[in-house]
């Protein structure tokens, strides 16, 4: 078993939760922080997961279990910070409405990827969205609290990035991944960011008794979402992607990719935005 302890570089008693300012919340921001809260607690089942595909590799499976660890206290810190500002927000109440209509499967023996080298590219991309998203958030929020808080789970998701991208140069090496083949999963896994997840998360943790629409409650999270990327933060994401698989930065190629993500996101945000009015 592992030490949760152990793998904690901070905790919820380090946060200033006394420089709270209710005045400086952005509205908005705080429906994206209680979604965020909902998919960072369930990293558990992700955790299982993990550990079912890699079953004959221990020393996967404990930073598997050690990253499960500070997801979880992703989910705690931003849960608590939510309440700050709407005392009402019963966070396990809702996270139960998300864990019954988004359930994983755990007990893969393989990968959804192919193999264990494109299971971690798609682990790279993630850690590469979250970091880049609550550096984003971070940047953008007034709230003193919230850009702490933001800022610390921004760098935990930076090093997370690490974490996978050090075990996927093992399995490299083994498998043989080819740059073809990780770029088909970087680009299989985004397509992915339109599915249940997200849009579940921000309708258990925000509807007032409606009913569940993927299309309209993706929207509404994807709205909010893409509003705070600047072009730093694209940049620096679509580096770390290029790393995962296998290309050199800022190459004329990532200067082409890194143009269209920012076309995309702007274009995105802009039909979102008309579409809600």
């Amino acid at each position: 078993m592992v030490n949760a302890m152990a793998y904690r570089h901070w905790t919820l008693d380090d946060i200033p939760w006394d420089r709270f300012e209710p005045a400086k919340v952005d509205p908005e921001i705080v429906k994206i922080i209680k979604a965020a809260a909902m998919v960072e607690f369930n990293a558990a089942d992700y955790v299982a997961y993990l550990e079912s595909v890699f079953g004959d590799d221990p020393a996967f499976r404990e930073a598997a279990r050690a990253w499960g660890l500070e997801e979880v206290q992703h989910g705690r810190v931003l849960s608590r910070w939510a309440r700050l500002i709407d005392p009402d927000f019963d966070f396990e109440e809702r996270f139960k409405t998300f864990r019954a209509r988004y359930p994983l499967r755990v007990d893969a023996a393989t990968s959804k990827r192919g193999s264990r080298a494109g299971e971690l590219v798609a682990r790279c991309l993630v850690e590469v969205g979250t970091s880049s998203y609550y550096t984003a958030i971070a940047d953008a929020a007034e709230e003193p609290v919230l850009q702490i808080v933001c800022r610390k789970v921004a760098a935990d998701e930076l090093r997370h990035y690490k974490l996978f991208y050090d075990h996927l140069r093992r399995y490299i090496d083994r498998e043989h991944l080819s740059r073809l083949k990780r770029a088909w999963v970087v680009y299989d896994r985004f397509r992915e960011t339109g599915d249940d997840e997200l849009g579940l998360a921000y309708y258990a943790a925000n509807n007032n008794g409606e009913e569940y629409d993927r299309a309209a409650h993706n929207r509404a999270y994807m709205k909010r979402a893409t509003l705070f990327y600047k072009p730093a933060h694209i940049e620096r994401g679509m580096a770390m992607i290029f790393k995962a698989v296998g290309l050199k930065p800022h190459s004329r190629l990532f200067q082409v990719a890194n143009t269209g993500m920012r076309w995309y996101l702007q274009r995105t945000a802009r039909k979102l935005s008309r579409m809600a009015a």
